[in-house]
């Protein structure tokens, strides 16, 4: 008899011991989900679409970016909000005011837009590089997507090439798959402004926009740098 019940304590104190093990697991689980789930927050919640200035452009030339007129300081990340909505649309029903707007971000329906400004406040004339980069995309929903960039009233929208490599109607294809657009503005004198406006939408007309990427999302950001260093 006493051996029955030791052998039953000690098999009572094995399975505390499992159940403690597995509670642990559990929670280690738990806080890996929790953080995961913080971290893509963070990434996705600052917004589709970011702004940033080479500290240089500012430090070594005088340059700044602002999205509001009447307060202009030095800000090295600008953000522009996600719409509430982020269905598939015509470029036909995206107003013809976008690049009208006095500032920061002025979305649409199932559309982002945000308008900002960068100026020579320094003493030189100077010239800087701006990149459009693709951050990330899940579910290849940047098959389907549209970037049109405003600058001084002039636009362009680029898009992803078409599956049988020519670009997509009335757009300028991608310059690679994780870039959109590379520019060389040059003679930025002091006191020169230059405005621009991002419109970013998923365009119902394009082949490429099918069931297949519901669900997906899209991260892509532009760099206003000193120069250009090639990887």
């Amino acid at each position: 008899m006493k051996g029955k019940i030791t052998l039953s304590a000690k098999k009572l104190k094995r399975e505390k011991k499992l159940r403690r093990y597995l509670e642990i697991a559990l929670l280690i689980l738990l806080i890996l989900l929790v953080l995961i789930y913080f971290i893509i927050g963070i990434i996705y919640n600052n917004g589709n679409f970011s702004i940033t200035l080479d500290k240089n452009l500012y430090y070594q030339k005088g340059l700044i970016l602002y999205d509001d007129p009447d307060y202009k300081v030095y800000r090295s990340e600008l953000y522009a909000l996600a719409p509430d909505t982020f269905d598939n649309i015509s470029y036909k029903w995206l107003p013809d005011d976008l690049d009208e707007s006095k500032g920061g971000s002025h979305n649409g329906e199932n559309y982002l837009a945000y308008t900002f400004f960068i100026e020579n406040q320094g003493k030189d004339t100077s010239d800087y590089w701006t990149e459009v980069v693709i951050d990330d995309v899940i579910k290849n929903v940047d098959e389907a997507v549209r970037i049109r960039v405003y600058r001084d009233g002039k636009e362009v929208t680029y898009a992803k090439e078409s599956s049988n490599g020519g670009a997509e109607p009335n757009t300028v294809a991608f310059q690679e798959d994780d870039l959109v657009v590379r520019e060389h503005i040059k003679h930025f004198r002091p006191g020169d402004i230059s405005r621009y406006t991002i419109v970013l939408w998923i365009d119902g007309s394009d082949p490429e926009c099918t069931d297949n990427i519901l669900g997906g999302e899209f991260k892509v950001h532009m760099d206003f740098k000193s120069e250009f260093v090639e990887d």
